[in-house]
């Protein structure tokens, strides 16, 4: 997994992110996206009840664990099953659990300085959070132009249909949130998973 995530993601394409404290929500939410072909999801630490939701979806599923920021939310995500753990923001102590439990660390950046010392902290992927809000595939072209060694992954209210426009400017894979499944069935989010992937190059 360590040497493969950075392949398995831009195979992958869209890196789907769950946000809920309701466990059983999100362990059909869960399977309803790798039934659309998904099969590498980030469950974001809502509530401690959400460790009970990332057991069952390790089951069929790989699991990144979400807004991971102390050491203790750490070992309880791997604990529970999660194979790699993904933090809002870069630090070392992240880094240095990531190399301890021997999973991948995806660690949160949202400047150049950031992105770079990440970088340079050898973390394999890195996502500019929040993408949106720092300017779109304007700012991840305007940050990979010198640095196109930095495999990256944009995250923050980004939606289904821009993630083309994001893969187009740079991106291993795209962070999509509520637009994959709110307000929509188990069913619908299935089928608008596949018809994405369908379009995607």
């Amino acid at each position: 997994m360590k040497e493969n995530l950075t392949k398995l993601l831009s195979e992958q394409k869209i890196f789907p992110v769950l946000r809920s404290s309701d466990a059983k929500k999100t362990i059909d939410t869960a399977k309803a996206i790798v039934d659309g072909g998904l099969g590498i999801i980030e469950v974001n630490i809502e509530d401690v009840r959400i460790f009970k939701a990332i057991e069952e979806i390790s089951k069929f599923a790989t699991v990144c664990a979400g807004n991971i920021i102390t050491s203790i939310q750490a070992q309880a995500a791997v604990d529970s099953g999660a194979q790699i753990i993904s933090s809002p923001i870069f630090q070392m102590n992240m880094v240095k659990l990531s190399k301890d439990f021997k999973i991948p660390l995806i660690s949160g950046a949202s400047t150049a300085n950031e992105a770079y010392s990440a970088w340079k902290a050898r973390v394999q992927l890195t996502k500019i959070y929040p993408v949106t809000a720092m300017g779109g595939t304007m700012y991840l072209k305007d940050l990979l132009r010198p640095m196109p060694f930095l495999n990256v992954l944009p995250f923050g209210n980004v939606k289904l249909a821009q993630v083309q426009e994001y893969l187009d400017a740079g991106a291993v894979a795209v962070g999509v949130g509520r637009d994959l499944y709110e307000n929509r069935s188990y069913a619908q989010i299935t089928d608008v998973i596949r018809q994405t992937i369908k379009g995607l190059q």
